[in-house]
């Protein structure tokens, strides 16, 4: 049976919603017996360098030079901080709970740009404030008493850290536009960062030789690369091209409830009507967010997934 282009666009769409829900799934697998840093550098190593070698053979030629401090500026707050302390998060939260923190990043560049660019809002802006703010509130309650508290609250604080920067590099990339394709510049941001996260390994003290990371870290690893970082990005390119941008973004708030669902029944992880209702409030939130955002100013949030 042959598919319309339109049944097609739906099928991207619905392949990068759950791709890109399970990536957070298939990071908490790879951080269970690794060291979370040193997973984060050789995933972006080399998902990195299938980029750059797939964008070179298509004849894209090296970034100019007054391009690669904006990639650095990228690759830090994008990549090193963001990808970086959202992977180290992960081994001490559920993968649901650590993508619903990251799905939040739009209510705080609201802020950012409410305190520091002074732009305009409307009701719904703040009502989804206080919607994300509050369901998050209810899944932090809900599983604040199943942790160990010290590595809960480190969790949630490194978390918090990458989708702060996250929003920070959202920010950037929104008023700092680049003159090149920007899936060949995501190769060279994660080719930029790949070293600054293994160093970061390395002084943690917990970096382990490459022989010693067990095979499932290896194929969670290679799920990541292949599936998230390349597959998944195929079809949000065709869904975005396809799609009118607000169905095509609802992948967004899909993410986090399908990394839930899975982390439950492949990880044994914690979900309750509590923390569903706290979700779907706080994905309400978000939403009311990133529309008054497309409707104030006029720009589009850049993809989040781990």
């Amino acid at each position: 049976m042959a598919f319309t282009t339109k049944q097609k666009a739906y099928i991207a769409l619905t392949a990068t919603s759950i791709i890109w829900g399970t990536t957070w799934v298939a990071s908490k697998f790879a951080v269970l017996n690794a060291p979370p840093l040193e997973v984060s550098a050789i995933r972006q190593f080399t998902a990195g360098l299938i980029y750059i070698i797939f964008f070179t053979l298509k004849g894209q030629r090296l970034p100019a030079k007054k391009q690669w401090p904006t990639l650095l500026v990228m690759s830090f707050f994008l990549l090193i901080i963001a990808n970086g302390f959202a992977t180290w998060s992960i081994k001490y939260l559920s993968s649901g709970l650590a993508a619903l923190i990251a799905a939040l990043y739009p209510l705080f560049v609201v802020v950012i740009e409410m305190f520091f660019f002074k732009t305009k809002n409307t009701i719904a802006t703040f009502i989804g404030l206080i919607l994300g703010l509050a369901g998050i509130c209810v899944v932090f309650y809900d599983n604040a008493f199943h942790h160990n508290s010290s590595d809960y609250l480190f969790g949630v604080i490194l978390s918090i850290i990458a989708m702060i920067s996250w929003g920070i590099g959202t920010i950037f990339v929104a008023r700092k536009k680049l003159d090149i394709n920007p899936y060949y510049g995501m190769g060279w941001q994660m080719m930029l960062a790949s070293p600054f996260i293994f160093m970061m390994s390395v002084f943690s003290g917990k970096n382990i030789p490459l022989a010693e990371i067990p095979m499932q870290t290896w194929l969670a690893i290679a799920y990541l690369v292949l599936i998230g970082s390349c597959i998944a990005f195929v079809c949000f390119i065709y869904s975005m091209k396809q799609l009118p941008a607000a169905i095509a973004s609802l992948y967004a708030y899909i993410n986090p409830i399908v990394a839930m669902v899975v982390g439950f029944f492949l990880l044994n992880e914690k979900l309750t009507i509590n923390i569903l209702i706290g979700t779907l409030i706080t994905i309400i939130g978000v939403y009311l967010v990133n529309h008054s955002l497309k409707e104030v100013h006029t720009t589009e949030p850049i993809e989040n997934e781990i």
